[in-house]
């Protein structure tokens, strides 16, 4: 790789954000170590040497040593040598593999007993999963001047200069870089610590936010979902009205929906009764918004007690919930600003997303979820829903799931298969095998993923958990009812699942662990997707067909506008976040509902109807994930070429050869793997061919 210039970004960073002189060394003019260390090295080291100084200065601070203190740091640890800086390299490398690796696996097992279906929860559960034992490893680097070594002597790259050059780079090259790019953010521990906690406390928050829905009233007292159903916001909720477009009763599916989407919006605005969240001995007409103590005889006692719930006496009281949704979000967002005054590089949370986590500037990512929110075929797509539906759409139909095939399969027929198969979390682990043979993957290269995937049944909803280590493996959770695994759950599963084969791939299947993982969240995202898509054919139920794939693509465009919207939604109350830092919980709550309903009403409303709809801020991520929701429409885009190019008899061996690849920028890994960079064109090419061959 060429010496990479000057990050100029950097240095107007630096200008418009002066640093404190607890930030650098004062007294000595930068020139003077760089002329110590040419004298030392040669002129043929003098831009490497200047680089690599202008790095270091950039996070050294007073604590740091003085400029005399730089200068010896710097002639001591300077390699001027080839192979030197091979072999320092190599020992970063095998050193960070472990320190990531441990720290994963000590967080995992001090957060098992809030995160895992253990028996019940005892009040210091939350007090360990919300310490990070890794919190002051940042400080521990930088102290030590490990940090400082690795910023001396490889480049560290812009995103612009990552874009434009990176194509020509070597896998050591990219290895160099992502070790340099680590150390690129200084954190302090406190700063660590607080963001820890922060998404404990709002994990925690959402992992109780179940409703329980035998006692979700349809106007006049009427219950229309069974006993026993508790649903957890906003995944389970949101999968109940997708689940029941296949419903038998068209009339009591329908009648669901809206029920669910009324819950939907009293969470939203905060109106929702305080009493009625995971208490079953409430009744809740959210439509009324009216709240009555339930019959005993329609309580799930023993459910309830299986579950752990509260043992206090049940209110019937309306007090609203007192903006805690909004009071998490903005914990959240605190915590991240305790971030900003150690990031010179990326001074806030929508910077460290976008140019340090995704690697997408974020005015190109903005675009590529704005080209499916305002693309023409949304209204046409539209129509052919209204004609399958037979009746106007309504706002829940953001999640119509009618295209694909277990739309033609009721709830309970998919629920009573895989309870039957699936009892406990030991039974999906022995059918791993089975699943991913089944997928596509070689028996050998199947029973070689099995082993390395950990099932563990989840409190909240299913998630996968990587490793960092060789020789430590993932896990996969997925929430498990006493009765059985619930299709939803083994939706969800095989959706984890994807990601647990991929996080094998780029841990094990790697040329070197510095390039471990994927260039972001949204590929391992779509990744998991083309798995997920596949999830009735594992059942047995479906076998793709002309027809089929073209439903798939319509459902891929219908799924991609939705969360598109719920993605640019979260990003514009980031940047409302920046722009009033002192927003209190009930104004942040007018905010985020002043941004959904604008966007609502200017792109959804006019093919959904419900003018003034908050359902684009009903996605828990919010809450728990500090800027994640744009990484799933990104995802929906990049699963869309991934499947053009993996579908087929060799999906496994194409899984592999894209998962193992590593994390570079994301175009690169695109073009690698489907031989185009990432964009919004194929789906919407595809989609306008599916919509004229309906029209066939």
């Amino acid at each position: 790789m060429r010496p990479v210039p000057f990050l100029l970004c950097a240095a107007l960073v630096i200008s418009c954000h002066p640093a404190k002189d607890s930030r650098k060394p004062d007294q000595v003019a930068p020139s003077e170590v760089v002329a110590a260390l040419v004298r030392k090295h040669g002129e043929g080291q003098r831009a490497r040497i200047e680089q690599g100084l202008r790095q270091v200065a950039l996070l050294w601070r007073k604590e740091d040593g003085d400029a005399k203190a730089l200068q010896a740091f710097a002639e001591e640890w300077f390699v001027a040598d080839p192979a030197g800086l091979d072999a320092l390299l190599g020992r970063f490398e095998y050193v960070l593999e472990q320190v990531d690796g441990y720290f994963l696996d000590l967080g995992r097992e001090m957060r098992s007993f809030s995160e895992l279906e253990l028996g019940p929860q005892m009040a210091i559960d939350d007090l360990f999963a919300g310490l990070d034992l890794s919190a002051h490893a940042s400080d521990d680097f930088f102290g030590s001047k490990l940090a400082f070594i690795a910023l001396l002597n490889f480049p560290l790259p812009t995103l612009d200069e990552m874009l434009a050059q990176g194509k020509s780079w070597s896998r050591r090259d990219w290895s160099a870089v992502r070790l340099t790019r680590r150390f690129a953010l200084r954190p302090s521990g406190d700063a660590l610590l607080a963001r820890s906690k922060a998404q404990a406390d709002a994990e925690a928050y959402i992992a109780g936010y179940n409703l329980w829905m035998h006692h979700v009233l349809a106007p006049g007292g009427k219950r229309i979902f069974p006993a026993g159903m508790r649903l957890l916001a906003h995944w389970n909720l949101r999968d109940q009205i997708k689940a029941d477009y296949a419903e038998k009763d068209r009339t009591l599916g329908l009648d669901r929906q809206r029920l669910i989407r009324a819950a939907m919006e009293r969470i939203v605005d905060q109106s929702i009764p305080k009493a009625v969240i995971d208490d079953p001995r409430v009744d809740w007409d959210p439509q009324a918004n009216a709240v009555t103590l339930s019959p005993p005889g329609e309580v799930e006692t023993e459910k309830m007690k299986a579950q752990g719930k509260r043992a206090a006496q049940p209110s019937a009281a309306n007090e609203r919930e007192p903006d805690t949704r909004y009071a998490v979000i903005l914990a959240d967002f605190h915590a991240a600003r305790r971030t900003d005054q150690d990031s010179p590089l990326a001074p806030t949370e929508i910077d460290r997303r976008f140019n340090f986590d995704r690697e997408i500037p974020e005015k190109r990512a903005e675009e590529l979820l704005q080209s499916i929110v305002t693309s023409p075929l949304v209204p046409r797509v539209a129509a052919l829903i209204r004609a399958r539906l037979n009746r106007p759409l309504e706002p829940h139909d953001v999640w119509y799931s009618g295209f694909l095939p277990r739309a033609r399969h009721p709830e309970e027929e998919l629920n009573a298969l895989t309870r039957a198969r699936y009892p406990a979390a030991a039974a999906y682990k022995k059918d791993i095998p089975r699943l991913l043979e089944g997928l596509g993957f070689a028996a050998q290269r199947a029973r070689f993923f099995d082993s390395h995937i950990v099932v563990d049944p989840a409190r909240g909803s299913g998630h996968a958990l990587q490793s960092a280590r060789r020789g430590d493996d993932p896990h996969l959770r997925t929430r498990i009812n006493p009765d059985g695994m619930d299709y939803k759950g083994y939706n969800i599963a095989v959706h984890e699942m994807g990601h647990n084969v991929e996080q094998i791939c780029s841990l094990y299947l790697v040329d070197h662990t510095l390039l471990s993982g994927v260039p972001a969240t949204a590929f391992t995202e779509a990744l998991a997707f083309t798995f997920q898509n596949r999830d009735l054919e594992l059942l047995g139920l479906e076998k793709p067909d002309p027809q089929s794939e073209r439903l798939r693509v319509l459902n891929d465009f219908w799924a991609t506008w939705e969360i598109a919207g719920v993605g640019l939604v979260d990003l514009e109350v980031w940047r409302y976040m920046y722009a009033h830092p002192q927003a209190t919980p009930a104004e942040l709550r007018e905010a985020t509902l002043r941004i959904a309903r604008d966007l609502w009403d200017l792109r959804y409303a006019k093919v959904l109807g419900g003018k003034g709809s908050g359902l684009l801020a009903i996605y828990s991520h919010m809450v728990a994930n500090f800027l994640y929701l744009p990484d799933y429409p990104i995802g929906h885009l990049i699963a869309f070429q991934l499947e053009e190019k993996l579908r087929g008899a060799d999906f496994g061996a194409q899984f592999e050869r894209a998962a193992s690849f590593g994390r570079v920028t994301p175009d690169l890994w695109m073009e690698h793997a489907t031989g185009s960079p990432l964009s919004a064109k194929p789906l919407l090419d595809a989609t306008a061919a599916a919509l004229d061959a309906e029209r066939g």
